[in-house]
């Protein structure tokens, strides 16, 4: 319940910090944690702080398990929850409900404050968990007032004491409206949510209103229950409740459960219920200040707005009334809503003794009414968030289900009588339109709406009931919106679709759609309600149309095709009107007959007689009323009269006095503007003026028909009729706005084309003329009289306002327009100061604050003094940081302005739409700024007042009453609110108080218009829900209760006026476009007169032209001038034809699109009618009879029909699936048992082959002694080899040997075979017939059987067509020939005398029907005598000369040749060779040019020869004639008899494909359950074949483990066999070793140690396992006698000892493996056995399954044996006759086939030949039995012979028998030999190694002998050197001695010389440098020698 108007943000608190607050101040709460239900005991704090108490208290919710859902009452024992009342403070809260889409279950346990709200879409998408009380007594919702007093007939006891205010209840003081109180709206979420409060003072919420009063304890019966381990009781006190609030859930002890049931005699208070108007405190307003009178709409849109509670009751919402209807005396009776906030819902309970009513608002309640009384029984809470959308009662009563809407949409069941709720769950997460209880099954409920429908069930679960839900699947049907359906008895549901056809659903599926034959739907529109009504179906359509269908053909109904549609009929039909769309209809008896009322969307409520009889009533329309919202309204100045006008076509006239219609007119557009004239221009006040959607203006005068003359034939005269007295278009979009000047002398017109039009008001309206404004115009109005200038105030949408004065008639200049340019004009742009005011606002509220905060500070600084306490100075404190303040925001878009009016002369008020409502705006139009463009302006308001809760809800419609002392404000939520007004001029104190009634919807009823009466008394409004409202004004006068509202008289001489012309065509000229259309046509006329001038003179001119040309050819020719003499200029001439050639390409052009649409229209009637069409048919008649035959008219098959052909030819190739399958899994299988049969011998066969490479590779290094050793090696591995082979095929050969009782399958089934069908030919209507595998049929098999049939009918008739059309050909060329021949025969027969003349033949010729194809064949004179045709049809009263081409007409369709062309063409291409005497034709002239004269004997000759020539030619030319003509006949005959026998095969075919299309029918049919059973079969085959599959593996393993088992055997026996070998003969120490092998020891089995342990763990587990081993010992000790085994004995050999010790470790090896072995093949055999098993069970199942897919193949043979099949037969056909006759009952006769007939009788002699075949083989194989027992005793004495001497000669030679095989196998030790080649190998490598380093030393060794012989000469070149250097110096030192010789020679030359010597010198003592470094070098052997510095080759120098 949500208070009037909307509530402040800062008033609303979080649920959880409500909580918090509620802990922290003490309340104390108890929750009980039992599974069943919860006791919270809650104590409310008390708070009082000036004179205002606050109450808060928790609604603890729950939910009740109902069990018993289909019972009229609830059990006793039903566990229910006490609410709050004044007297008891118990709470019971009972576990959460969780409830999702698909289901809502209850928990065991849950805690009362566990979640958090969510808001938005997450209670949309998420799980709703909704805690809820089950009786949803709201104790916060109680009034402030006064607790009511119930008002049944039991009086109020009580026991409990009274609680003191504020805790038990809400104190109040008599001046309940003066004092503010907070009241807690209680309401639970459905997500688990705490209780939310909403704080509202009394001034802003009205008294009583959303409040609900509590149900006083005498009212309900309690209950105790003790609960099991229960100790406290109610009693507790507060302590233990805090105690018990901290138990944890598994607390022992539990709290008694309480139980209320609500008294059937309990009523609720309507007075405490109902909403009341809201009156501001202190405004002195009374609260009755508008009383309803009546109400005149009707929401004829809203769902199921028509209930009915008896035969003269309807029950309809009206806005936030509830109207009750009396059909007899028309009277209303008025139930207000209890929120405020509208109605949402109603619907009637079965008994029609209540009613609930489902209002709108936050967290609605749905009221249950008992009727008549219509007293609130039952109000039922918390079962949506804000309105309800449905809502419906079960069969018996006992149930109500209801659906919200946006945005929760949540479905609730309710026990309506205890107001509890059952179950609920979100129901989708789209709008839901209607739910309702199956009729059948009250578990089951429906629910359907936008795009969907669902099927719900009530289901017991071990959590509890669940509500569960199935979504509707669509499938290939398109979604639809379901608006109406129906459950019918078997559960299917039929519903219907927006296409109009219905929807039959079984298991959430479309069974299938229904529609009428011809596949039209069964409604011309949606289908809006369907209702199942004594055996018989009734639809309700939007077309208006009521039908009934026959319900039995519809419960059996199904598809037959794939389109999954079904065609029937409907059984009656009725149409109820014309424009009429029926939404709902409701049944009721009056006087034993059924009458039923219609709801009609379009403004009606009908009465109809659905019996369909002969006296079947017509329908009756009871009520009219507007359909859709209401645009405007209008109120007489005169009288109490109104006028409305909607969009639907209509304008109405009302008695608000009478409370009736008067009158009403319908015209072609709706209407959106209406006003009343006022006075000055009709004081009579009957005349309107209304506008309309298409821009025209309609005056209509309203009067008393009575006053008029009376004419002899009128009848039914009303009260008041309309006439149309003048129509006219200014504007050419709707017109929004009308408004008369004060004077009465002009009226304007607004529009939404940004136009006001003005119009001078005379008897007849003038234009005047128009201007344009920046905007839509949103409203209009003219100044008043007391304003010194009449003005008229323009409002348009987008934020402008203009100001313009009146024009005055006959001052503008309309010749050319009607726009006034000259039209002073004021403009104010409204610029957004909203956020400006919210900012400054903000800065007054924070200054506030800090100057009270500075007030308490100093107070408090103030009384520390006066306490005598010093205070120190503090530091001034850092300012707080202050959020930022709200910034200036101005919306991009204007906001939109509503309405406004004049408040002084270029001053006004407005109010806006959008981001700046809230306020009203008083502006100014400004004197200055006229030269600035009106869009840029940007004005502003200069006072703004506020108005209270508009933010969101602006003002829609200002009025005021006569004497202006009443203000009357439309809202867009529908209030009304009235604002007393002490002074003319509007204040903010004068706006404060103020009177709010919530009347129309909240939602979309904003009002339109508000009025009152000419006399103040009455109030009118309408709004946007239909719905007209008119109040009674409360006045200080007495009113008089006889006021009749007066109809204005006629005028004089009405009747003889001529009615006025309307304008009914919407497109029809404005006045402005008429005006301009009518310049535009003078325009025109004016250039066209001015054209046929031009015309008419150039007409003379070209007269005189031809004058001047006829004169000139009348002249001698060399006086004429030439042609070209005439023209003036060839360039004029030239420059025509260029133009000529533009203008016919121009039309090329604009005829292109023209030519391009024919051709792709040509193309597209070729493609869909000639292309598809192969062969069409094509007659061929014989030349010489009336015989016949034609082709057969074939259309092109598809390709898919060859490829299903081809891929059903593959298909036969194949094999199955399954059968690849069985065939790789025995492949497996038998893969698996070869690789599991794989023995050690052929592991050692392997080695055997690899052994003989090591062989090879060491013979290279061994002598003869290796060759032996290999040789030896081979011969052993020879023998071992051919013993694994014998081996092997031993055990292939024991493997092949069948068992005794072995069959060959083969033979087995043969003999199965021939069992079954020896002797029997079994048909098929046989009941005992199996039908084999290869021939069971399924639909897809028969698809391709239809399909080849069709492609095999298709190529027969295509061969023969193409025979037909070869013979039409050849008939052309034999008519070709024979033209040929007659045109020589005509030749022929000119030669001869007419008496030797024979007839010709005539020419056949070929009929229309041989050449089809040429209907589709033109040629140019074809399309040249078209184009004629089409131009006389065209043609004008004067003719064009040029004439068009025919280049226009190329290129639209395929051209072919004319005929004479082919007629042409084809003679010249068909002259045969044949053209015998042509010779004669030259001669023929010259037989004529011979005079007559005697001819001689030579010429009578050659005369006669000729005749007999021609005579002969004649005859033969006559005879090749006739015999083409014969063998074209005979070839025509042929083939018209194949055909015949063709078309007998083709009727066949059909035949055939009608009974396989049947046999197909029937397959389909049966298909589904086909292939289930198939499906299982092949699984059960499956899982058969893998559970054989893995029996035999078992089986594998087993037989694998049985021979491990053996061979570890023999490796036992072996090991004891060497253990004795190893004794020798007469060991004493025998029976110790024997005892130590054999003695059993526990052994420790070996387990992984993981890395990461301990050493202390090592160490205790091996001292774990050291005593276990001692303690095994000492057992086995115990059992035997004591001797030490660990210690050998004395004279025994310890290496016996040993390996003994060696031995008896591998026996336990053994035993161990023998014992594993063992418990694996016992698992196996488990494993084994209860596979078995199950294979036994699931063979049983296979069986079971094939024997019901074989009885389902029978009885699909059964059917398929049903269909008749025609066989043609002839006479000679039928063998069976009777008494020589054919008897006339064929019924017991079989067809059969000869080849059958003759297959049996022959197998009758094959079977008694294979007979005695199959005897004489049973005896050749009788005797070979016997022989080859004879033979296999033989054999056994020959071998136990052999084995006897093979035995004595081992003894002789071995001494003993041995093993041969062992012995052949005997060889060298080989390891031993392998270890010798090895060493002999390793000495030859290292021999070959030395060798390799011996000649590397000798390499070196030679190297370094070369190295010193160059040393040596090196040393030895140095050494003479050495010397030469010895001489040279001591030439040198005698040289120096004799010191005179240097002046005896030339000096030059002396000092090169030496100069020579010295280079010498240094040349050779670096020389000697380099060879002591070289000789350095090689000495330490590591340098390299350098090549010495050569001397530079100067020949001087060396010379």
């Amino acid at each position: 319940m949500e208070a009037e108007g909307p509530r402040d943000a800062s008033e609303k608190e979080d649920p959880e910090e409500s909580r918090q607050q509620d802990l922290e101040d003490g309340e104390k709460s108890d929750i009980s944690k039992d599974p069943e239900t919860k006791l919270d005991t809650e104590k409310p704090n008390e708070s009082s702080t000036e004179g205002k108490e606050e109450s808060e208290k928790e609604s603890i919710e729950g939910t009740i398990p109902g069990d018993n859902l289909n019972q009229p009452d609830l059990a006793d024992g039903e566990k229910s929850d006490i609410s709050k009342d004044p007297e008891t403070e118990l709470d019971t809260e009972k576990p959460n409900v969780s409830a999702t889409e698909g289901e809502m279950e209850v928990p065991e346990n849950e805690s009362s404050d566990e979640s958090k709200p969510r808001k938005g879409s997450d209670q949309e998408d998420q799980a709703d968990v909704e805690k809820f009380d089950s009786s949803k007594d709201y104790a916060g919702e109680q009034d402030a007032e006064k607790i009511p007093e119930p008002s049944g007939e039991e009086e109020v006891k009580s026991s409990a004491p009274k609680e003191p205010p504020g805790e038990g209840e809400v104190s109040s003081t008599p001046e309940g409206q003066e004092e503010g109180v907070e009241k807690a709206v209680e309401s639970a979420e459905a997500d688990t949510s705490s209780v939310q409060e909403s704080k509202n003072s009394l001034s802003n919420k009205p008294p009583g209103e959303g409040e609900v009063p509590p149900i006083p304890e005498g009212q309900t019966e309690r209950v105790e229950k003790p609960v099991e381990g229960a100790e406290s009781d109610g009693n507790s006190t507060q302590e233990e409740e805090e105690e018990d609030t901290e138990k944890p859930p598994e607390r022992e002890k539990k709290l008694e459960t309480l139980e209320r049931k609500i008294s059937e005699t309990f009523f609720y208070n309507y007075e405490d219920l109902c909403s009341q108007p809201f009156v501001t405190s202190d405004s002195g307003i009374p609260i009755n200040l508008l009383t309803l009178i009546h109400s005149f709409g009707y929401d004829c849109t809203k769902r199921a707005n028509l209930q009915l509670l008896d035969s003269q009751t309807l029950l309809y919402v009206a806005g936030n009334q509830l109207v009750l209807l009396d059909l007899k005396t028309k009277y209303q009776s008025y139930l207000r809503s209890s929120s405020g906030g509208g109605i949402g819902i109603i619907t009637v309970h079965p008994s029609k003794q209540y009613f609930s009513v489902g209002e709108k608002g936050w967290k609605p309640n749905i009221i249950i009414y008992e009727f008549p009384s219509l007293k609130p029984y039952r109000i039922l809470r918390g079962g949506t968030e804000e309105a309800y959308a449905f809502a419906d009662f079960n069969h018996y009563g006992t149930l109500l289900a209801s659906v919200g809407s946006s945005p929760d949409y949540m479905l609730t069941i309710w026990d309506w009588k205890q107001e509890k709720i059952v179950l609920r769950s979100k129901a989708f997460s789209q709008d839901v339109y209607k739910v309702t209880f199956s009729p059948e099954n009250e578990e089951q409920l429906t629910t359907s709406g936008s795009g969907h429908i669902k099927f719900w069930k009530m289901a017991h679960t071990f959590t509890g009931l669940k509500l569960q839900g199935a979504l509707g699947r669509f499938g290939k049907t398109a979604v639809t919106d379901i608006v109406g359906y129906v459950e019918l008895p078997d559960g299917k549901v039929i519903s219907g679709s927006e296409w109009g056809n219905l929807l039959l659903w079984e298991g959430g599926l479309i069974k299938v759609e229904l529609c009428r034959t011809g596949h039209r739907p069964c409604h011309n529109g949606p289908v809006n309600q369907l209702v199942l009504d004594e055996g018989e179906l009734v639809t309700v359509g939007g077309d208006g149309y009521i039908r009934v269908w026959d319900f039995e053909t519809i419960d059996a109904a199904d598809s037959v095709d794939d389109t999954g549609l079904l065609e029937m009929d409907h059984m009656n039909e009725l149409l109820v009107g014309k424009n009429v769309n029926l939404s709902s209809i409701m049944k009721i008896h009056e006087l034993g007959q059924p009458i039923w009322y219609a709801q009609d969307s379009n403004g009606a409520i009908w009465k109809l007689d659905l019996s369909f009889s002969n006296v079947t009533h017509d329908p009756e329309c009871l009520f009219t009323f507007h359909s859709g919202k209401i645009e405007a309204m209008g109120v007489s100045p005169v009288t109490y009269l109104m006028a409305t006008t909607a969009l639907d076509h209509s304008v109405r006239i009302y008695d608000f006095i009478g409370n009736c219609q008067l009158t009403e007119i319908k015209f072609k557009q709706g209407g959106t503007a209406l006003t009343w004239a006022p006075r000055v221009v009709n004081p009579k006040g009957g005349l309107i003026a209304v506008g309309f959607e298409d821009g025209v203006v309609r005056i209509i005068e309203v009067y008393d028909p009575r006053g008029l003359a009376i004419v002899a034939g009128r009848t039914n005269v009303g009260n008041a009729e309309m006439r149309l007295k003048q129509a006219f278009k200014p504007h050419t979009a709707a017109v929004t706005a009308l408004a008369y000047e004060r004077n009465g002398e002009v009226l304007a017109t607004g529009s939404k084309d940004k136009t006001v039009f003005f119009f001078a008001v005379e008897d007849k309206y003038e234009p005047i003329g128009y201007i344009c404004v920046p905007g839509p115009v949103q409203s209009l109005q003219w100044s008043p009289l007391s304003h010194a200038e009449s003005m008229l105030l323009v409002l348009c949408e987008n934020g402008f306002a203009l100001q313009v004065p009146a024009p005055i008639l006959g001052e503008q200049d309309t010749v050319s327009t009607y726009e006034i340019n000259d039209l002073p004009t004021q403009y104010f742009h409204f610029c957004s100061i909203k956020s400006r005011i919210k900012r400054e606002e903000e800065i007054e509220r924070r200054e506030k604050k800090k100057q009270e905060e500075e007030k308490a500070r100093l107070q408090w600084i103030k009384k520390q003094q006066e306490m005598g306490i010093e205070i120190e100075e503090e530091p001034e404190a850092e300012p707080k940081k202050e959020e930022p303040l709200p910034p200036i925001y101005v919306p991009q878009e204007p906001s939109p302005i509503v309405c406004g009016f004049y408040s002084a002369p270029g001053k006004f008020w407005l109010s806006l739409g959008g981001y700046d409502s809230g306020y009203l705006y008083h502006c100014a139009f400004s004197p200055v700024h006229h030269e600035i463009s009106p869009k840029s302006r940007q004005d502003e308001p200069f006072e703004v007042i506020p108005m209270e809760n508009t933010d969101d809800n602006p003002i829609q419609r200002i009025s005021f009453c006569t004497s202006k002392l009443l203000m009357f404000c439309g809202m867009k939520d529908g209030a009304v609110r009235v604002y007393p007004l002490q002074d003319k001029d509007l204040s903010a104190d004068m706006m404060n108080g103020y009177w709010s009634f919530n009347m129309h919807d909240n939602d979309y009823g904003q009002i339109q218009d508000i009025y009152s009466s000419y006399d103040d008394r009455f109030l009118v409004t309408c709004g946007a829900d239909s719905n007209i409202f008119t109040f009674n004004i409360l006045s200080p006068e007495d009113i008089q209760r006889e006021l009749k509202a007066k109809v204005p008289s006629p005028r004089g001489d009405l009747e003889k006026e001529k009615t006025a012309e309307d304008i009914e065509d919407p497109s029809a000229y404005s006045i402005e476009n008429a005006k301009q259309k009518k310049e535009y046509d003078q325009i025109m006329k004016a250039a066209e007169d001015k054209k046929n001038k031009k015309r008419q003179e150039l007409i003379i001119l070209r007269h005189e032209f031809h004058h001047l040309l006829q004169r000139n050819m009348e002249l001698p020719k060399h006086m004429q001038l030439h042609r070209e003499e005439f023209e003036m200029d060839h360039r004029i001439r030239e420059e025509m034809d260029r133009q000529t050639a533009q203008r016919i390409q121009l039309v090329q052009k604009e005829l292109a699109w023209d030519q391009e649409k024919h051709r792709i229209g040509l193309q597209k009637l070729q493609s869909r009618f000639r292309d598809t069409l192969e062969f069409d048919t094509v007659v061929v008649h014989a030349i010489g009879s009336n015989h016949q035959i034609s082709t057969y008219r074939l259309l092109a098959i598809s390709e898919r029909y060859y490829k299903a052909r081809k891929q059903s030819q593959r298909g036969k190739r194949r094999t199955s699936k399954l059968a690849k399958e069985a065939e790789q899994r025995r492949e497996s299988q038998k893969e698996t048992s070869q690789a599991a049969g794989v023995t050690e011998e052929e592991m050692e066969a392997d080695k055997l082959k690899k052994r003989p490479q090591l062989q090879g590779a060491i013979g290279r290094f061994g002598g003869n002694r290796l060759e032996q050793v290999r040789k030896i090696m081979e011969k052993a591995d020879r023998a071992k080899a051919k013993i694994m082979q014998r081996r092997k095929e031993w055990d292939e050969l024991y493997k092949s040997k069948p068992s005794d009782n072995y069959e060959n399958p083969k033979d087995v089934q043969d003999i199965k075979e021939a069992q079954e069908n020896m002797g029997d030919f079994k048909l098929k209507t046989a009941t005992n017939y199996k039908i084999p595998e290869h021939m069971r049929m399924n639909a897809e098999k028969k698809k391709m059987q239809l399909r080849s049939l069709e492609v095999a009918v298709h190529e027969k008739k295509l061969t023969m067509n193409k025979w037909i059309i070869s013979l039409r050909d050849l008939k052309v060329a034999v008519i070709e020939e024979i033209i040929c021949l007659v045109q020589e025969l005509k030749s022929i027969k000119s030669a001869l005398d007419a008496s030797q003349q024979l007839p010709i033949p005539l020419i056949p010729q070929l009929h229309l029907e041989e050449t089809p194809e040429k209907k589709f064949q033109y040629d140019n004179n074809i399309l040249l005598k078209f184009k004629q045709e089409e131009e006389n049809k065209k043609r004008l009263s004067e003719q064009v000369e040029e004439n068009a081409s025919f280049t226009v007409f190329g290129g639209k369709f395929l051209h072919a040749p004319s005929l004479k062309e082919i007629d042409s063409s084809s003679r010249a291409s068909s002259v045969r060779s044949m053209r015998i005497g042509s010779s004669v034709i030259p001669m023929q002239p010259k037989v004529f040019e011979i005079e007559k004269s005697e001819p001689t004997e030579m010429e009578l000759e050659i005369l006669k020869r000729e005749k007999i020539r021609n005579i002969y030619l004649q005859e033969t030319l006559i005879k090749r004639i006739n015999e083409l003509v014969i063998t074209f006949d005979a070839e025509l005959h042929l083939l018209r008899h194949q055909k015949l026998k063709l078309d007998t095969q083709m009727k066949c075919a059909d035949l055939r494909h009608i009974t396989w299309f049947e046999e197909l029918l029937l397959l389909k049919n049966f298909e589904k359950h086909e292939d289930t059973l198939q499906e299982r079969v092949n699984s059960l085959t499956n899982e058969v074949e893998e559970m054989q599959w893995k029996l035999d593996n078992y089986l594998s393993q087993m037989e694998d483990k049985k021979y491990e088992i053996a061979k570890l055997q023999e490796r036992e026996k072996a090991l004891y066999a060497t253990f004795q070998a190893s004794l020798g003969e007469n060991n004493k120490f025998a029976s110790f070793l024997t005892k130590v092998l054999k003695k059993k020891i526990k052994r420790v089995k070996k387990k992984d140690v993981e890395g990461d342990r301990d050493e202390e763990e090592d160490s205790d587990e091996e001292s774990d396992d050291e005593s276990s081993l001692e303690s095994d010992e000492e057992d086995s000790g115990s059992e035997d006698e004591v001797f030490d085994d660990s210690v050998c004995p004395k004279n025994c050999d310890e290496a016996l000892f040993e390996n003994t010790l060696q031995l008896r470790e591998k026996r336990l090896d053994i035993e161990e493996a023998l014992v594993e072995e063992k418990k694996v093949i016992d698992n196996l055999k488990k494993e084994y056995d209860a596979l078995a098993k199950k294979v036994k069970v699931v063979e049983a199942s296979l069986d079971t399954a094939e024997g019901e897919l074989e009885a389902f193949q029978r009885e699909k043979q059964q059917r398929l044996n049903e269909l008749h099949v025609v066989v043609p037969l002839k006479l000679h056909q039928v063998e069976y006759v009777v008494n020589g006759e054919l008897p006339t009952d064929l019924s017991q006769t079989l067809v059969f086939t000869n080849q059958s007939l003759e297959y049996l009788q022959q197998r009758i002699m094959v079977l008694q030949h294979e007979k005695l075949e199959q005897r004489e083989l049973y005896k050749q194989a009788r005797q070979q039995h016997k022989e080859l027992i004879r033979d296999r005793r033989e054999i056994e004495i020959r071998i136990q012979r052999l084995e006897e001497n093979c035995n004595q000669l081992m003894l002789m030679k071995f001494g003993r028998v041995v093993d041969l095989e062992a012995l052949q196998t005997l060889s060298v030790n080989t390891n031993l030999e392998e270890l010798k080649i090895k060493i002999m190998e390793k000495e030859h490598m290292q021999a070959q190694e030395l060798k390799k380093w011996e000649e590397k030393i000798f390499e070196l060794r030679q190297r370094l002998m070369m190295l010193m012989k160059e040393n040596t000469g090196k040393l030895q070149q140095l050494n003479s050197l050495c010397a030469e250097k010895q001489g040279l110096e001591m030439k040198l030192d005698a040289l120096q001695n004799d010191l005179g010789a240097e002046f005896q020679g030339p000096r030059k030359a002396e000092i090169q010389e030496r100069e020579r010597l010295i280079t010498l010198v240094q040349l050779q003592a670096q020389e000697a440098e380099v060879l002591k470094e070289e000789i350095t070098l090689l000495s330490r052997k590591d340098g390299r020698i350098f090549p010495p510095p050569q001397p530079p080759r100067d020949t001087k120098i060396l010379n």
